[in-house]
């Protein structure tokens, strides 16, 4: 449907991804090198299936074995500059990394049961094998995963061993270079930690199950159904972003890859209609940002959160529910009103694809309802991704055009190891931070120092739980800026989290502990659409033409959900649906979405006419009253609503009355 001169290539698009996307960084390989990378990745997919079928292995062999594949291909695929001049074949160098992990994982399980028995230090060559090990997962992650985890990564270890040179509340005893490898590699606690256990059992499978459902076509589809639903509403292309956006990042783990895949169809054709560029790119950043947040997957968080949290699936499934339906619901309002402001319409009738061929498709969401449903049921999450990848095979085969044949079913295999190779990396390097923060007890340090900043600004604990909040905010953005979903969540749950759990001892309120997982993973996802560095903005702009900044502030403006809602279930947890009854929760949806008609509005500045500045505020003022679920909050919001709404009709048709006086009066 794309113009010619619209249409964004794949190469375009691959262009793009490696531009924002370090995970799309890859080697362009052939002969022999391409073959062993192939060989790797479906060894790869082939190891993870059995382990999930039939048994994993004991922690540290399943573990290793998965970091090991992972580094090996990583070293392969990934060069270790960017501008690299030569992308189609391997650099000597990276041969010699390749080996160096096999060795260094390999090490596991060829010596299992001698290290598991030996008490007291490691040896010399298990100091060299550590260290080797923290390295090239630091290497692997900076070139697979980018710079800013890396970077953090790096601090946390220096910050480890010079603990008894930091100043202030920052000195710590300290570790020894022997106890610094010892619990990076050589425990549960460090590289081999919780987030690597995840990536080598949940996460791995899930996205295999992501590759399957993508060679059925699923992302077209996905397209089809949004333009079909959406196309011709006012504005409808941006509308058509948004439910595409939502439904790609169920299986996608990326924001800016989801920029990329279907901005390359959705801005081109909001750009057409009328929408600015700047405006057109932050539509479709702020909603694949929100693929991240979107339930049932969540970016491969849900499943992290899990062990994090200590809370069950649906537990986490339910909670993200509410926040997902006011931030696309936000958006939904926004372009809306844009639309109306400018005059914009919905597609033609003949873009639209005719509704029995969707409908004939339909057999394509079969296989993610069928997961949401095993999960309710209680399956186990590894058999649900394998059940769910298995009947993702047998629903494509009710069209040829969906079957996936051999071939497909192999690169689907191979994707799907690809797309876990950043994953395992970032995983793996999140554990080193993870680790520094068990040891030196980092996290709770920064967090009491969050709330005693709060404290030293004011004496009032509402204040003192909101600055601490706010506080809370900016480390989760910051923290979360370049690094992928899972990372992010990794990152910002360990050294963020803490000021918050710190303000139930201190302030004695009780946040739930699900409510602060929540919040901190927000803030962490929009940093891919909080300027300066919001990747998937200035992802958006290489397909819209516009400038980073200015999208990256509109995306922000539209995503402004995910800047309140955050705040509001700290404060009232049946937000999450805590504790919350159904006519509670069916309240608190109403009068949400609701406030965000308003906030929309405010922000825009346009209802049924122009907003003066002044009633811009009141709007927004009006939606806050109606976001915080509680009683009276609600009743004053819902009569300043219905205020406004009445002033809004009583402007418009005054206005039109003097229009059509005056087209009299010019007419006569």
């Amino acid at each position: 449907m794309n113009d010619a001169k619209d249409a964004v290539t794949r190469q375009e698009q691959e262009e793009l991804l490696q531009k924002y996307d370090a995970e799309s960084n890859t080697r362009k390989l052939a002969g022999a090198a391409a073959a062993i990378v192939f060989i790797g990745l479906l060894s790869f997919s082939i190891f993870q299936l059995y382990t999930g079928a039939f048994g994993q292995k004991t922690a540290y062999i399943q573990r290793t074995i998965h970091l090991g594949f992972a580094l090996s291909l990583i070293f392969l695929l990934f060069p270790a500059r960017k501008k690299q001049g030569i992308k189609h074949k391997v650099a000597w160098y990276d041969y010699i990394l390749v080996i160096l992990s096999i060795i260094v994982c390999g090490y596991w399980p060829l010596y299992y049961d001698t290290i598991v028995q030996q008490v007291g230090g490691i040896s010399q060559v298990q100091m060299v094998i550590g260290g080797l090990a923290i390295i090239l997962v630091i290497e692997a992650t900076r070139r697979a995963v980018g710079l800013p985890i890396t970077v953090i990564a790096a601090l946390f270890l220096i910050y480890a061993f010079f603990g008894r040179q930091m100043p202030g509340m920052l000195a710590h005893r300290g570790l020894s270079l022997e106890q610094l490898i010892n619990s990076m590699f050589f425990t549960t606690e460090g590289i081999l930690g919780t987030p690597l256990q995840v990536s080598s059992t949940y996460i791995f499978l899930f996205l295999l199950f992501g590759a399957f459902l993508v060679q059925t076509g699923v992302g077209n589809y996905f397209n089809d159904l949004a333009i079909s639903l959406a196309g011709r509403r006012t504005g409808g292309p941006a509308k058509v972003a948004i439910f595409s956006s939502a439904l790609n990042g169920t299986i996608s783990g990326s924001s800016v890859a989801n920029t990329v895949t279907t901005g390359s169809y959705t801005i081109p054709m909001m750009k057409r209609l009328g929408y600015k560029p700047n405006f057109a790119g932050a539509v479709e950043a702020a909603s694949s940002t929100g693929g991240q947040i979107m339930p049932p997957i969540m970016g491969a968080a849900a499943f992290l959160m899990i062990e994090f949290a200590g809370v069950g699936y649906w537990e986490i499934a339910k909670a993200a529910l509410i926040p997902a339906i006011l931030y696309f619901s936000g958006i939904w309002i926004m372009t809306h009103l844009e639309a109306k402001r400018l005059g914009l319409y919905g597609l033609p009738k003949e873009q639209i694809p005719p509704k029995k061929e969707v409908l004939k498709k339909i057999h394509l969401l079969l296989p993610i309802i069928a997961i949401v449903w095993l999960l309710f049921e209680g399956f186990s999450i590894e058999r649900t991704a394998l059940y769910g990848i298995g009947i993702t095979i047998l629903v494509s085969l009710f069209r040829k055009d969906t079957r996936i044949t051999p071939k497909k079913f192999i690169m689907a295999l191979t994707s799907g190891a690809r797309t876990a190779l950043g994953v395992a990396a970032a995983t793996a390097c999140a554990g080193i931070i993870v680790g520094v923060v068990t040891k030196t007890g980092l996290g709770l340090k920064i967090g009491n120092s969050l709330v005693s900043m709060a404290e030293a600004i004011t004496t009032s604990a509402e204040i003192q739980l909101l600055l601490t909040l706010f506080f809370t905010m900016i480390t989760s953005i910051v923290l979360g800026m370049g690094s992928p979903t899972t990372a992010n969540y990794i990152i910002t749950s360990t050294i963020a989290l803490p000021a918050i759990l710190a303000l139930n001892n201190q302030l004695e309120v009780a946040i739930p502990v699900l409510a602060g997982h929540m919040f901190v993973f927000y803030f962490g996802i929009v940093a891919d659409i909080t300027p300066p560095v919001a990747l998937a903005a200035f992802a958006a702009t290489g397909i819209s033409g516009g400038e980073p900044i200015r999208t990256g502030a509109n995306a922000a403006k539209l995503a402004i959900a995910a800047f309140i809602i955050p705040y509001m279930f700290i404060l009232q947890p049946q937000l999450l649906m805590i504790d919350a009854t159904i006519l509670e929760v069916t309240w608190i949806l109403i009068t949400a979405i609701t406030g965000m008609i308003a906030i929309g509005a405010g922000l825009i500045g346009f209802w049924y006419i122009k907003l003066h500045w002044l009633a811009r505020l009141l709007a927004i003022a009006v939606g806050l009253l109606l976001i915080y679920p509680e009683g009276n909050t609600d009743l004053f919001g819902l009569v300043a609503f219905i205020i406004m709404i009445a002033g809004q009709f009583y402007l418009k048709r005054s206005k039109g009355s003097d229009e059509e006086e005056i087209q009299k009066t010019a007419s006569g």
